[in-house]
């Protein structure tokens, strides 16, 4: 893992090159102080302070040189306003001048662009060796604004290397190994259910749908904080790879469903948040984790299973599966009483066609949540939009045998009704929030590389930091 607590630092006199930050509108009244020089090697390099663009200019001794870097008008800016710069420089210590009186970044805008900064220059390197950058350092007079961008790069950094790490090396057994790595030495009680204890146990949902795959199915459960807390359960769609079952996906389909786990890798990122900062929580982590596969005991279609909370299912599709692990899991948080509970999924297509890859879906069945966590999002620069928990849908869900279907006939609302088959599970005056995040890059942007990423996490971290903090 990258140390990115090593990319910022203070404003401490050691020798660094001035980082100044412009704007389009402000670019003229800037060069309007600047040597001719100046004006000249901006004109040459064709620099307008367009966002995440970048210019290097010379000082006034041979051997002085300074950085312009262009950033979007407030408050646009968010947490990528540096990132560029940071991909592009070359390595050694640039003094941010923003705080102080050249720049127009604002001790907002300087908060978030520490995170861009650092993970702009993370790279996953498990699977490709290669020479390791020399790093840019990021020294400012105001330190305490870029506090919380370590720890929420390392975050961002955990769910990116967990969701790009393929199938191969990370099934259920190996997740299960991960949570257990990051959470016991933070004073965790980790415990995993396994294969046919699942049964035992009382999970039939999530043995159902990973029973076919060489690795066993697995419930991994955390506990940590004072019992005295409120009770705050994390949730996290634990799926290794998704091949679609018996229904299986097509070749296009299943290339990137190494991510399906992203939902998990985002929820032991919060938790590991939440505990390093000590929230005052009664934390609950639940990642069911399985490999939905094909062998000669797969999940069938018209299959009907049961389910933790004691309603059965009858399966209409393989490939909806993701829904049957997560119910058993919420029915678990439920047992304990949650003031909140909170679920990342990569749940449906038809979230990704209605929001594209960058937005993820939140549902939630209260209105107060659901307006904290959209502004919680947008003042952290990592952006949310509601769809609704529309109760005429639930007939879509009807079957004739079961309690209900895991998958609705036709293309119509996917995201919407998957959404509603998960809130059967949630307690009557529980507050529930569900992401159905895409949890990738589908092309690279500055600071965001084409891979797996953390969408959703820092509205949700920023919504636990504001109540529990």
């Amino acid at each position: 893992m990258t140390d990115f607590a090593a990319l910022l630092g203070p404003a401490d006199g050691q020798p660094s090159v001035p980082l100044i930050t412009i704007t389009a509108a402000g670019l003229d009244g800037w060069l309007a102080a600047q040597s001719e020089r100046v004006r000249v090697a901006v004109a040459a390099q064709d620099f307008k302070a367009a966002a995440d663009s970048v210019a290097i200019l010379h000082g006034d001794g041979p051997a002085d040189w300074f950085v312009a870097a262009g950033v979007a008008q407030a408050p646009q800016l968010g947490p990528w306003a540096l990132a560029a710069a940071a991909a592009r420089l070359p390595a050694g210590r640039y003094a941010l001048a923003g705080d102080e009186h050249h720049g127009e970044m604002g001790q907002a805008g300087l908060g978030q662009a520490g995170l861009g900064w650092c993970l702009a220059q993370h790279v996953f390197s498990r699977y490709r060796r290669g020479e390791p950058k020399a790093a840019r350092v990021l020294a400012t007079a105001s330190l305490g604004a870029l506090s919380a961008a370590v720890s929420e790069a390392r975050a961002t950094a955990l769910v990116r290397d967990l969701i790009d790490t393929p199938a191969c090396d990370l099934g259920p057994a190996d997740l299960a190994q991960v949570v257990i790595d990051t959470l016991r030495p933070l004073g965790a009680d980790v415990q995993v259910t396994s294969g046919e204890a699942l049964l035992e146990k009382n999970f039939p949902a999530v043995h159902a749908v990973g029973r076919a795959a060489h690795q066993a199915p697995r419930l991994i459960e955390a506990m940590w904080g004072d019992a005295a807390h409120p009770v705050v359960a994390i949730i996290g769609k634990g799926i290794t790879f998704d091949s679609g079952g018996l229904n299986i996906k097509p070749g296009s389909g299943m290339a990137l469903m190494k991510k399906d786990m992203g939902g998990a890798a985002h929820a032991l990122a919060l938790a590991r948040l939440v505990i390093e900062a000590n929230l005052r929580v009664r934390l609950h982590l639940i990642i069911p984790a399985a490999e939905n596969a094909i062998s000669a005991n797969a999940m069938r279609p018209g299959d009907i299973i049961a389910t933790r909370a004691g309603k059965t299912v009858e399966i209409t599709n393989t490939d909806a599966e993701g829904r049957l692990v997560l119910c058993d899991a919420i029915a678990l948080a439920a047992e304990k009483n949650p003031a909140l509970i909170i679920d990342f999924a990569t749940l449906t297509g038809a979230a990704r066609v209605a929001l594209g890859p960058q937005l993820p879906a939140l549902f939630a069945n209260d209105d107060a949540l659901a307006s904290e966590l959209t502004a919680a999002g947008m003042a952290v620069g990592d952006p949310l939009w509601r769809l609704p928990l529309w109760a005429p849908y639930h007939d879509m869900l009807k079957s004739s045998l079961a309690d209900m279907v895991n998958s609705a006939d036709g293309g119509f609302a996917g995201a919407i009704t998957a959404a509603l088959f998960l809130e059967k599970f949630v307690p009557t005056g529980t507050p529930w929030a569900h992401f159905d995040t895409f949890a990738w890059n589908n092309a690279a942007r500055p600071g965001r590389p084409k891979g797996g990423e953390a969408l959703g996490l820092r509205a949700s971290w920023a919504l636990l930091r504001s109540r529990y903090g």
